[in-house]
């Protein structure tokens, strides 16, 4: 991207930092090797002994031991991997699995190919908010059900759940929790030793750490299968070559992560919703203080999504509406229908999410683009003349 631009997308993928880069380098030129410790040659120890500091490093900031930590190559293996390798070595004890209507595509789609297997799901309602109801999820466990998976925060619209609240009820019922923390880890708290979560997805792209590197705890205890044959890394839970120059990047990511970034990119994202709510017929969609510290997600009546995105990239804003899988498609948000907006309301929703190479006034500038775009869309749609 040119620098006359300013990407404002951070929620689908963000920059890499150079100091991530530099963390991995080593490990693409100098210690390339297969991390081993069996054959006993010093680049395999070598490339084994950065794995094992990048997993303890991650755990760490997770709560957790090392050893349940399990290196993917993303949000959507782990995600996949989580509620699949759960379901399938619980199906004997049940079949039934909760869910709730507004989770990302890797947890939702899981679920439906689990229900072309036999196994049963109920999708939760939430709030006009995003907020999960507990005691709609209450409700919804039976003697069968065997895993619950709800997002810590939305990718979308940024709500954040009561996740200790979640893991409390699971618990007490003896279901398992997987949480989809993709958007969240590590801005926002998570301490598996203090929550009791069973399985938790993570991934560094979302902290200009490097795409194709994410991983799945797995607490010590867990019941789970495996669902991808090769070879025994992994604790042999996940086959394949590891991705040491990754996992290298993806815990240096992690590290970088300060409550003083988190809180500046609140800052911004407070600012730019108060500009953003100033516009004639906007709406706020998702919780207004239970949200993503990089988030902002408002619709705009009398507008289409698609029509904004385009007028903001033409004068230099990379913004999106929707997710950035609806991105690629004229589909209804199935998170704001999911909240209970309507079709208008979804297709007329725009996605600001922020990131470390952002500066303060870059949501100024674009909440003031955003304004004459709007006024000028409206002004030529028939339903906008008044």
């Amino acid at each position: 991207m040119s620098d006359s631009h300013i990407y404002l997308d951070n929620s689908a993928a963000t920059r890499l930092d150079e100091r991530v880069l530099e963390a991995m380098t080593p490990y693409f030129f100098d210690t390339y090797a297969v991390a081993t410790s069996q054959f006993g040659y010093t680049l395999g120890v070598e490339a084994k002994d950065a794995l094992d500091n990048a997993r303890a490093s991650l755990a760490a900031r997770l709560g957790a031991k090392p050893e349940e930590l399990v290196f993917t190559s993303g949000a959507t293996e782990s995600s996949n991997m989580a509620v699949k390798g759960a379901a399938h070595a619980l199906s004997k004890k049940g079949k039934h699995l909760v869910t709730s209507k507004i989770e990302d595509f890797p947890v939702l789609n899981s679920m439906r190919t689990l229900e072309r297997e036999g196994f049963e799901v109920t999708y939760l309602s939430t709030d006009a908010t995003g907020l999960v109801d507990l005691d709609e999820l209450r409700h919804a466990l039976t003697p069968g059900t065997v895993l619950v998976s709800i997002q810590s925060a939305n990718q979308e619209i940024g709500t954040a759940q009561d996740t200790p609240a979640i893991a409390a009820l699971c618990h007490e019922h003896g279901v398992l929790l997987h949480i989809d923390a993709t958007h969240s880890f590590p801005r926002m708290p998570l301490d598996v030793s203090k929550t009791p979560v069973d399985l938790v997805t993570i991934s560094g792209e979302m902290i200009h750490g490097p795409k194709g590197c994410g991983a799945l705890y797995i607490r010590t205890g867990t019941t789970f299968t495996k669902w991808m044959d090769g070879g025994f890394q992994e604790f042999n839970l996940r086959a394949g070559t590891e991705n040491i120059p990754g996992a290298i990047g993806f815990a240096k990511a992690v590290e970088l992560i300060t409550p003083a970034e988190t809180a500046g990119l609140a800052a911004m994202r407070d600012n730019t919703i108060a500009r953003l709510l100033a516009i004639p017929n906007s709406q706020l969609n998702g919780h207004p203080t239970l949200r993503l510290p990089q988030n902002a997600n408002v619709s705009f009546r009398f507008v289409e999504g698609e029509a904004i995105t385009l007028h903001m990239d033409m004068r230099g804003f990379a913004v999106s509406t929707g997710s950035a899988c609806f991105s690629r498609a004229l589909e209804a948000s199935h998170v704001i229908l999911g909240i209970g907006g309507n079709h208008e309301r979804a297709h007329g929703s725009v996605r600001l999410s922020f990131g470390r190479y952002n500066a303060p006034e870059d949501g100024i500038r674009a909440a003031e683009a955003l304004t004459e775009i709007i006024d000028r869309l409206r002004a030529i749609s028939p339903l906008g003349k008044d």
